[in-house]
């Protein structure tokens, strides 16, 4: 029996090296625009985090020989769908199919999992074939404020019937003065953060969960006063049956007091390699718009303890006249009528 798993274990690690010195091959050629040109150029450090990387180069590219590319054999194209064949299905099913290939929207050596992609390169993708003003012109016929909501929300979270959506929040800083919001790079984040893990800049204690302390803390120090954090309401599951639902059009499948969905939410961290580290925020720390997520508000949801009481004191400030003054006319009614005989 010890033998037998001694010669399935060995027989495992040669696979694994033959398998990634074939990449690493690939990749002395291919990771280097100058020698391939920048259409048939691979990011290595992108690839290396993809399922993709795991399987090999030539799981998908199985016609290339090992005296590729002196033998003068052309590559077949790559069939998506002998791996993602449900997928293919459900596309095929929506008012894309026909319209893009796979490759259209997907860099297949840059393909993640929905959960490690960040909201705005989701919309990226689709803005490659709709333009933004035209996509907020088209909205704006029926949705108000509709390039806040496009800013805020990926389109396949309205456009497809994904699952599971939740807030993820982004560290974002401004192009300019008054300019628009980007991602902050993984490098910036690093220097700020020094010789701890870029996550300790939220997540002070390093448990991997971000308490509404945290959120005040991180919102409140002056050393990262030029950082914001912005949330958008990210898929967990993707749908690539793209079509428009009609739920959608229903302001309360967001705005609804305290949603399921608005209870959970990750700050997500860029990685290096294109990535996005997510780590988890306290429940319901979201919808407290003043202390815990100050760039974020949702009409309808969120809210603040303070603020509510504060609210409430102002309500009943304004009862005391009125009724105050009703209460008096009322206890004083015989002197003021006794008055005028």
């Amino acid at each position: 029996m010890r033998l037998l798993t001694l010669t399935a274990s060995l027989s495992l690690f040669l696979v694994s090296g033959v398998q990634a010195m074939e990449t690493e091959d690939c990749l002395m050629c291919h990771g280097d625009a100058d020698m391939v040109g920048e259409a048939l150029a691979i990011d290595g450090a992108k690839f290396e985090a993809t399922l993709h990387a795991y399987m090999g180069c030539t799981s998908c590219h199985s016609g290339v020989s090992d005296s590729h590319p002196d033998d003068g054999i052309a590559l077949s194209k790559v069939n998506c769908s002998e791996c993602h064949f449900d997928v293919e299905q459900e596309y095929n099913s929506g008012v894309h199919a026909g319209m893009a290939g796979c490759n259209d929207c997907h860099d297949p050596h840059a393909a993640l999992a929905p959960t490690e992609v960040s909201g705005y390169d989701m919309n990226a993708m689709c803005a490659d074939c709709h333009m933004i003003s035209n996509t907020i012109d088209s909205h704006e016929r029926w949705l108000p404020q509709a390039g806040l909501h496009i800013e805020a929300v990926p389109c396949i979270t309205c456009h497809t019937g994904s699952e599971d959506v939740v807030i993820t929040w982004y560290l974002v800083k401004q192009k300019k003065a008054y300019g628009d919001f980007v991602l902050v790079p993984p490098e910036e984040l690093n220097k700020l953060a020094g010789e701890e893990d870029v996550t300790r800049l939220i997540d002070a204690d390093g448990d991997g969960v971000v308490t509404l302390d945290e959120l005040k803390a991180f919102n409140r120090n002056r050393d990262y006063r030029d950082l914001h954090m912005v949330g958008m309401m990210t898929p967990e599951k993707v749908s690539h049956d793209f079509q428009i639902l009609d739920n959608r059009w229903d302001c309360t499948f967001c705005h609804a007091s305290g949603p399921e969905a608005m209870q959970v939410s990750f700050v997500a961290f860029p990685r290096p390699d294109g990535s996005m580290e997510r780590i988890d925020v306290e429940k319901g720390a979201v919808l407290d718009a003043l202390y815990g997520t100050p760039n974020f508000y949702m009409m309808g949801a969120t809210r603040n303890k303070t603020m509510n009481i504060i609210g409430a004191l102002i309500i009943a400030g304004g009862l005391v006249m009125p009724i105050g003054h009703g209460t008096m006319r009322f206890l004083t009614r015989k002197n003021r009528q006794g008055g005028g005989h």
